[in-house]
């Protein structure tokens, strides 16, 4: 059961740490609507700043329509997510650009990664993209990569690890911030498992691997 304590604020905001956190393990806390609750990743005050959170819309739940002053970005994990525009299945990744307003609802329940207030300056485009429809390229030795979206420094990608791939140490500029979507991502410092957010400052290192086939969601750049 989700509990009664406010959301957190100033969690996790100072962006030259590393933060490493299972998801899964997390409790859910309740929101502002009886039937969404959320697990609070990073916030900066109670409401309306700076948030990157899991959230869960339970069947039937809704939100009345609002703003986002920041900007929203979801890529949804489970489910179908829904606002007056359409319909967004898992898999899809979602960009609302500063000032944009909607009314969001899901009639079966969903799962959500969702960031608020964290778009750069000139990022205007909204963006949505069903990931099942789009194509794989290839990328760094057996890797495979589906570009997201661009603005700046900023990219966002999937990428497809295959079993026993390992990557070549490197430094990341601007720092980089990955979600696993399946299977158990690795790097000399741990195991991150399905669930895990990971959000690594400018210039850390570390040379990554997988035992197991896994895909994650990378933002790089933008820290």
């Amino acid at each position: 059961m989700p509990s009664n304590a406010l959301t957190p604020t100033n969690l996790h905001m100072d962006l030259s740490v590393k933060v490493v956190i299972d998801s899964q393990a997390q409790p859910w806390i309740a929101s502002a609507q009886p039937e969404v609750r959320r697990k609070p990743l990073a916030r900066q005050g109670r409401e309306g700043g700076h948030a990157t959170s899991i959230v869960q819309y339970r069947a039937g739940a809704s939100f009345p329509a609002h703003n986002h002053p920041g900007g929203e970005e979801i890529f949804v994990l489970e489910g179908t997510f829904s606002d007056e525009n359409g319909d967004y299945p898992a898999g899809t990744y979602l960009r609302n650009p500063p000032n944009t307003r909607h009314a969001p609802f899901s009639k079966d329940g969903c799962l959500l990664f969702v960031k608020l207030h964290q778009f750069q300056p000139d990022d205007l485009t909204p963006l949505v993209l069903n990931t099942h429809q789009q194509s794989w390229r290839q990328g760094y030795g057996n890797l495979e990569v589906m570009p997201l979206h661009q603005c700046g420094t900023e990219n966002v990608a999937l990428v497809k690890w295959p079993a026993g791939e390992v990557f070549q140490p490197h430094t990341h500029f601007g720092g980089e911030e990955i979600l696993v979507l399946s299977g158990i991502f690795r790097d000399e410092h741990g195991s991150y498992p399905t669930g895990t957010w990971i959000r690594s400052p400018h210039l850390s290192s570390h040379t990554p691997f997988v035992d197991l086939d896994t895909v994650i969601w990378v933002k790089t750049g933008h820290l």
